[in-house]
């Protein structure tokens, strides 16, 4: 298999996955409502960053319009997600830093998460699950490296 032929393949597989991954999380009753995934996915990076992030921030790590990111960080203010602090450094810009609301639904999102992603690896060796993570990051910080917009990490998230 040559690169091209492993990019279709790799391709399909992720478009697969981004299909199943609202359908790994445990079905039931919850305490509040999911997160829709722009929430999720900004709030993971504020927290990631370990320190509010402005619009030209988000802009910079997602390669987003602005336009796009203001209309996603207002849904997070509206519902209380995330609130509007002064930067710091004496800059007039906002920066959005995570409530403790905002933070215990994205743990609660996470832990649901992760707890259906378990439920498929149940039967799979450690050294499967090893290879697979390993793997998988590798992945992502290159293309991390293509793009110019690292993820931060810091260790293995957990909760």
């Amino acid at each position: 298999m040559d690169a091209q032929q492993a990019g279709q393949r790799i391709e399909r597989e992720l478009l697969i996955l981004i299909r199943h991954m609202n359908m790994t999380a445990p079905r039931g009753p919850r305490k509040q409502a999911a997160l829709d995934r722009s929430a999720y996915v900004l709030l993971t990076r504020i927290e990631a960053e370990g320190r509010p992030m402005s619009i030209p921030d988000l802009v910079e790590a997602f390669g987003l319009a602005p336009s796009t990111l203001n209309r996603q960080t207002a849904a997070l203010l509206r519902n209380g997600l995330v609130e509007r602090t002064i930067d710091p450094s004496g800059s007039t810009t906002h920066k959005f830093r995570i409530t403790d609301e905002g933070l215990s639904r994205l743990v609660a999102e996470r832990d649901t998460s992760a707890s259906g992603l378990a439920e498929v690896f149940r039967d799979w060796t450690p050294e499967r699950l090893a290879r697979f993570t390993d793997d998988l990051e590798q992945f992502n910080t290159d293309v991390e490296r293509l793009t110019g917009r690292p993820w931060p990490r810091t260790g293995h998230t957990t909760t």
